[in-house]
């Protein structure tokens, strides 16, 4: 009798410990969102929101090109199972908009490049950057000088004439809308997209809104240290001169005014065409720029093409964290080996 008497006491306490786990706020009982993301860097900031509450999947995985990828089973299966995609623009990934479409059809989908406070730079077409393209204090002085505006609009349609066959045949610069995709390398849009990804989550999971707007909070705080560390470590070699592999880095350069020279691609979607190639090698030759860089998905000869005959140094920069373990540590470390690298070649 005693023993029985014990056994029904255990019974009846078990019960009541699930519950009071949940009502102090435990989330044994919350059934948390199943989440995906496009790409790393992405990942790595909804993982930062997420921060020991859930873990959201990816799609593209490490050393994968996001303008053109098969998805893997588990991948179409981690879009089916979504209730919220996370993802920059069909102008990065041109082919996932169609996926989401088909596998995430109960899915709540941000297109992060679309949301409130998101700085959008234009694209850049041509292969050398210069600061006055940004401008417009040029264009409105110009019209006063008369032979020299005219000049200047012919070498300008030169110009263009030089792109025309490497526009022509590439569908993927086509692929590309008015504004530069790669937005996650600002520190700024990383700390807004925080925010937004911490709203669409807590819609879906009220009861972890709390979590995940303090996650949010930590990840800014961390991307104000971030952005003075880099400040810090790129001000020793400030005024030096830099070719990027592809025109991705638009953000970063504004972010943290240290702006390149010139591209040698205009997108990692297609390759150069020669008279590219030629005005980037004039530039190297006749500016004597201290740094070509190149991409660890990408053709090195074209880098070794463009630095033949110079004495530019070499390095490699990754806009992905393709060599990087995905998680919420991802993004800074993206960002940092962002500047350690320029600061090595510099």
């Amino acid at each position: 009798m005693l023993y029985n008497h014990m056994e029904d006491s255990m019974s009846r306490t078990l019960l009541p410990l699930s519950l009071f786990t949940a009502l102090m706020g435990g989330t044994a009982l919350a059934e948390v969102p199943r989440v995906a993301a496009d790409i790393a860097p992405v990942h790595s900031l909804v993982a930062r929101v997420m921060d020991g509450i859930g873990t959201p999947d990816l799609i593209v995985q490490p050393g994968g090109s996001p303008h053109e990828y098969s998805l893997r089973p588990s991948e179409a299966e981690a879009l089916q199972e979504a209730d919220l995609v996370f993802w920059v623009s069909p102008d990065l990934t041109p082919w996932l908009g169609d996926a989401i479409v088909t596998l995430a059809t109960n899915a709540s989908v941000t297109e992060l490049l679309e949301a409130e406070g998101t700085i959008e730079l234009e694209m850049r077409e041509g292969a050398l950057f210069e600061v006055h393209e940004h401008g417009e204090d040029e264009h409105e002085g110009a019209d006063h000088e008369g032979e020299d505006h005219a000049d200047h609009t012919e070498d300008e349609h030169e110009e263009h004439d030089d792109h025309a066959e490497e526009e022509a045949g590439h569908e993927g610069h086509d692929d590309h809308g008015a504004h530069d995709p790669h937005a996650w390398l600002s520190p700024l849009n990383a700390a807004t997209w925080l925010n937004v990804i911490a709203s669409q989550l807590s819609a879906a999971d009220p009861e972890n809104a709390g979590a995940y707007f303090a996650n949010a909070a930590t990840g800014r705080a961390e991307l104000d240290k971030l952005t003075i560390d880099i400040n810090d470590m790129l001000e020793p070699v400030r005024g030096g001169q830099f070719i990027v592999f592809h025109d991705a880095y638009q953000y970063f350069e504004s972010a943290f005014e240290f702006i390149a020279s010139g591209a040698i691609s205009i997108s990692d979607a297609s390759d150069p065409s020669p008279a590219r190639i030629a005005e980037i090698r004039a530039r190297i030759a006749a500016e004597g720029i201290d740094c070509v860089l190149a991409e660890p998905q990408f053709n090195a000869g074209l880098v070794a093409t463009v630095m033949d005959g110079t004495e530019a140094a070499t390095g490699i920069l990754d806009p992905l964290g393709s060599n990087l373990e995905p998680g919420l540590a991802l993004y800074p470390q993206l960002m940092r080996n962002l500047a350690s690298t320029l600061v090595e070649c510099l």
